[in-house]
């Protein structure tokens, strides 16, 4: 099977998974919980999306987007640090006007984790390539 082919499959499958958490339609399970079910199976579609996202943007499978495999990382850091500043603004939102609990309870802290992490790698790329910690040719 073509590795395209594979990312759109966990893309589409990550997508109905995720989309299940807004529905009442997971089994209890054997923890007899249909909750804990529905979180499971939406984690599980959020590593899908994350797998076919990182195929798609690296042009190679894996989970660690290190430094080395970005293309321009001198001028991109600042578009993943303003995506972790977006995802934590929808979470601050969502605490505040999620009153009808459409969200799933656990959708604010899955997108401040998203946030936090997305906000600290471009921090880091942005350190070590025009921050305190980039090399300086003059050194």
């Amino acid at each position: 099977m073509e590795a395209k082919t594979i990312s759109l499959s966990l893309a589409v499958a990550g997508a109905v998974l995720v989309v299940q958490t807004f529905l009442d339609v997971a089994p209890s399970g054997p923890w007899d919980s249909a909750s804990f079910s529905r979180g499971v199976l939406g984690l599980a579609g959020l590593s899908f999306l994350y797998l076919a996202w990182y195929e798609r943007t690296f042009g190679r499978f894996g989970i660690a987007p290190t430094v080395n495999r970005w293309k321009n990382p001198e001028d991109t850091w600042l578009s993943v640090v303003v995506f972790g500043l977006v995802c934590l603004v929808v979470t601050r939102l969502l605490s505040l006007f999620d009153t009808g609990h459409v969200a799933p309870e656990p959708a604010g802290l899955i997108l401040a984790l998203f946030g936090f992490l997305a906000l600290f790698n471009g921090l880091y790329v942005w350190s070590i390539t025009k921050g305190p910690l980039a090399l300086n040719e003059e050194e």
